[in-house]
Formats: C-alpha cells, structure tokens, sequence
C-alpha cells in the first residue's frame, strides 16, 4: 500500500483511540502508583481488547500520553499568549506544567525504565520545554511584564521545586507557591 492510500482510521477507532488517551492521561495523574491496563480499559469503557489493539503494551500507552502532554505544553505556550497578556500566560503556563506533573507522577516506574532503555527521549522533551518557556518569557520581557534576567533554566528549576513540595492533592498550596513565583517575576518598578 502507498502512502497515498493509507487509510485514515475509522472514525469509532479514532474516538477510542482519543478517549483512551484522555482516560489514562486522568487516571494516571490521579493514582498514586501505576494503574492497570485493565483499569484504563474498563475507565474508558472500551474492553481491554481494544486498548491492546491502540497501545500493545504499556510503554506505548506511556509513550502516547508522554508526547500528548509534551505537545500540550509546547503548543500550549502560543496558544495561551495568543489570548492572554504574556505574565498571565506564562502563569496559566505553569499549571499545564503542573498537570504534566501529575501524571508523570502515575507511570514513573514504566517511564524511568523506558529512559534507561533509551525508548524515550527525555533531552529531547527538556529542550522542547525550555522552547516553549523561553517564548513566554521574550513576550514577556517585550511587553515589560518579566524580569530581564530570567531565564528558561530558571523558570524550570522553580516550577521542579514547588511541585516537588506541593504535588497533588497539595493543589492549593502549589496554586499559592506559583502566584507567589510567578509575582516574583515582574520587573522592579
């Protein structure tokens, strides 16, 4: 078969295939260990037949819900400064940030044995991620809403250490540290 006659998905597989993906990033944001596929399955309500048909293991599972939280946040940069003021966009930023967080905090083990075995390119996301912040902070230093000297590694940094003391169900006290980070950020009058 060619490539021009490669068939799109039917449009019931591309909905199971979507609602697998919005099922499992949720569940896996909210367990506190690693879920079953079964458990994905039966959330989604699809059968785990169908689930192994999408993602034949877990590590593919992992992987999609992965690359769907990393494009998130990459286009989700320009999406948000696209609607709002720069400073609120990066703070808005950071709590897609947060929900990446949360659900890497459901698949670690899978996804730290995926880095080991070179499966997943997590330099790659690391710079992908400072792209997206760095377009953040430049609208922000343009509209002079952000500290000239901030820097992606910084911003980063930050977001690392307030959702490694205030990770989920900590939800409002990491609301709190980000409103007072993202204060931090304004220019000195």
């Amino acid at each position: 078969m060619t490539s021009s006659q490669v068939r799109e998905p039917r449009s019931d597989a591309a909905r199971n295939r979507k609602q697998l993906l919005e099922v499992a990033t949720r569940v896996l944001a909210t367990a506190g260990a690693e879920t079953s596929m079964r458990a994905i399955a039966r959330e989604a309500g699809v059968g785990v037949a169908t689930l192994y048909r999408h993602f034949p293991t877990r590590e593919s599972l992992v992987d999609a819900v992965y690359r769907d939280q990393v494009e998130r946040l990459t286009t989700g940069a320009g999406e948000l400064l696209a609607r709002l003021p720069p400073r609120k966009a990066l703070r808005e930023w950071m709590d897609l940030f947060g929900d990446w967080i949360a659900t890497k905090n459901g698949m670690l083990d899978t996804m730290a044995a995926m880095i080991e075995a070179g499966e997943l390119a997590h330099a790659q996301t690391r710079t992908e991620l400072l792209t997206a912040i760095d377009v953040l902070l430049d609208a922000g230093r343009e509209a002079g809403q952000i500290r000239e000297h901030v820097t992606a590694d910084d911003i980063a940094a930050g977001l690392i250490g307030i959702f490694t003391v205030a990770h989920p169900p900590e939800l409002e006290r990491a609301e709190r540290l980000l409103d007072i980070f993202s204060d931090g950020l304004r220019p000195p009058d």
